[in-house]
């Protein structure tokens, strides 16, 4: 897996989100309707994806997980850093960009949601 390549393509995916690099190539950030859902790049050489969590739930991954840490740069009660490693596959990445995509379009205004954040699975939600 390329951790970067599989958060990608997921993102990509995702009703309304665009690709921007406003920190220099060497970040990949992407937005829904201007608002940062996923950033990546590498932090010492490491690739890293950097995501919006649910507090709770970020706790309980980081618990979980060594290879998920707090935010790189970001608040760390509301993002999580995923890298490389043991118990980090295709599928837990996926799951991990859709919900933080589903985070930012749930607090965005009704009338700008690209797809209802309650029903969105995996990029395969419907437009409204």
């Amino acid at each position: 897996m390329t951790l970067h390549k599989t958060a990608a393509d997921c993102a990509q995916g995702l009703p309304g989100a665009e690709l921007d690099h406003p920190f220099g190539e060497d970040w990949e950030i992407f937005k829904v309707r201007g608002k940062v859902f996923l950033l990546m790049t590498e932090v010492p050489g490491r690739p890293v994806v950097i995501l919006k969590s649910d507090p709770g739930e970020a706790l309980a991954l980081r618990e979980g997980n060594s290879h998920i840490t707090p935010g790189y740069h970001m608040n760390k009660k509301h993002w999580i850093t995923l890298e490389d490693g043991a118990g980090i596959d295709k599928k837990l990445v996926r799951e991990l960009v859709t919900e933080s995509y589903r985070l930012v379009v749930d607090h965005l205004p009704k009338a700008e949601q690209p797809v209802d954040p309650h029903t969105c699975s995996g990029g395969t939600g419907a437009s409204r």
